[in-house]
């Protein structure tokens, strides 16, 4: 359904950003029978998984990989195999379902969410400053901790087929570490569920906020997050050299990642870019960069955009985007053609920028085909494989592609093809993570389940 335009001068999280772009530059369930079963640990990259004696297998009986004819999955500790089911294997009847990669998200806020939680009644808002400093009136207002308000929110991803998660959390004196702490926590209890990788994000600003330095370097310190953020070093923080230089070098010395927010356009967007591949490339840190959002990016020139690819593909920064609108998303297939990783996220959820969002990352997809107004059933299934392999090759996780040696993480629903999966957006009969069940009919389960015992 499209929404109605907003009213003039009310602010939304999609107006503010891409107001901030213009200004800078402008320019039946399936049937599981099953004792509790602990996720298996993967196997080495690239294992065949023959079934041996102890290993744990299961076989998912007449599924469709993307649509195609039934066939039956073998999984034996948690990858996908081409070989046998041994007599005794635990099965899943798939129902002939359609089975399809689990998703990841590269991008989200978990830490802010009011899931299920009441309703909040939002406040206009003039400026990014002004929606900081609701972030920080309704943190003060909630009545449910950090975790137990993200726990909601994953464990919900999982449900709707997420195997894998970027979980950004404020770091600012007025949260202090309150917020990577309780994504850490969700995290610990998600542990058979879910891959988390947690970013402390100086949503106040690493510069024009004192105090916040210091606690983005005790997060890295304390190995409570796997990456330093960091948020419009120009447009926000008015301090390019000195912000870069901050959160580099906090990354460096702790053996951290970096993931800078990058709402800057124009020129301003670009100097960003481009401080960012100097520093990647002085201090060795290849692979190890993500740039989010990037609205500079597509309003370059092709001959310009082509260039500053190059350049990122060099030092293997990845790109993340979360389809805002059709002007702010990235050129996802051009930038893919110059070797350049590129994720999809869901951003904020039911927080103080906005009421809107839910997690789900086949819904993701889906919004990232209605905003670049794609009708091909091959641009339909580019759009999920933004959401599913995209997204984990921003993590560095392996492509869930139901191929043998894969990770055992798919999705079973019900349909015809992947195509018109991606525009019905049905529930999720099964999610499975590492050959377990961990979500059926939509629920998730707080324990794995396996399958039932066959003699076939």
């Amino acid at each position: 359904m499209q929404q109605s335009p907003a009213s003039p001068g009310a602010l939304s999280r999609r107006s503010v950003l891409a107001g901030a772009a213009a200004a800078a530059g402008t320019a039946a369930a399936a049937t599981v029978t099953a004792a509790p079963a602990s996720a298996a640990a993967p196997a080495a990259p690239g294992a065949t998984g023959k079934a041996g004696r102890g290993s744990r297998t299961v076989v998912f009986r007449d599924v469709r990989p993307f649509g195609a004819a039934a066939t039956d999955l073998v999984v034996v500790d948690g990858r996908i195999t081409d070989g046998p089911a041994p007599r005794g294997a635990r099965t899943v009847d798939g129902g002939g379902r359609i089975a399809l990669p689990s998703l990841v998200d590269a991008h989200v806020h978990p830490d802010k969410t009011t899931w299920g939680g009441a309703w909040v009644s939002r406040r206009p808002a003039d400026t990014i400053a002004d929606f900081v400093e609701q972030d920080v009136e309704l943190f003060r207002a909630q009545t449910r901790s950090v975790a137990e308000r993200a726990y909601g929110l994953m464990s919900h991803a999982v449900s709707r087929g997420t195997r894998g998660m970027r979980a950004h959390a404020d770091v600012a004196p007025a949260y202090g570490l309150a917020g990577v702490e309780g994504l850490a926590e969700a995290r610990r209890r998600l542990a058979h569920a879910l891959d988390v990788q947690i970013v402390a994000f100086p949503q106040h600003g690493v510069i024009r906020t004192p105090g916040t330095a210091r606690l983005l370097e005790e997060g890295a310190r304390r190995g409570v997050v796997d990456m330093i953020g960091g948020i419009d070093p120009i447009g926000f923080d008015h301090a390019l050299d000195e912000h870069l230089d901050t959160v580099f070098g906090i990354a460096d010395r702790h053996g951290v990642g970096v993931d800078i927010h990058l709402h800057d356009d124009g020129e301003e967007g670009v100097r960003a870019v481009r401080g960012i591949i100097d520093r990647t490339r002085a201090l060795s840190l290849a692979g190890k960069v993500t740039i989010s959002h990037v609205f500079c990016l597509p309003f370059l020139s092709d001959r310009d955009l082509g260039a500053l690819a190059t350049d990122l593909a060099a030092q293997d920064i990845a790109l993340t985007t979360v389809a805002p609108s059709r002007d702010l998303v990235l050129p996802i297939a051009r930038l893919r053609e110059h070797g350049v990783r590129v994720g999809l996220g869901s951003d904020g959820v039911r927080d103080s920028w906005s009421p809107f969002g839910n997690a789900d990352m086949l819904h993701r997809a889906h919004i990232l085909g209605w905003v670049t107004d794609v009708r091909l059933d091959e641009e339909l299934a580019d759009c999920y494989r933004a959401a599913a392999h995209g997204g984990a090759d921003v993590m560095g996780l392996p492509h869930a592609d139901l191929k043998p040696g894969a990770p055992a993480d798919f999705v079973l629903v019900r349909g015809q093809n992947l195509p018109q999966v991606v525009v019905d957006m049905p529930q999720r009969d099964l999610v499975v993570h590492g050959g377990a069940v961990v979500a059926r009919d939509g629920e998730f389960l707080d324990r794995p389940n396996g399958g039932r015992r066959s003699g076939n």
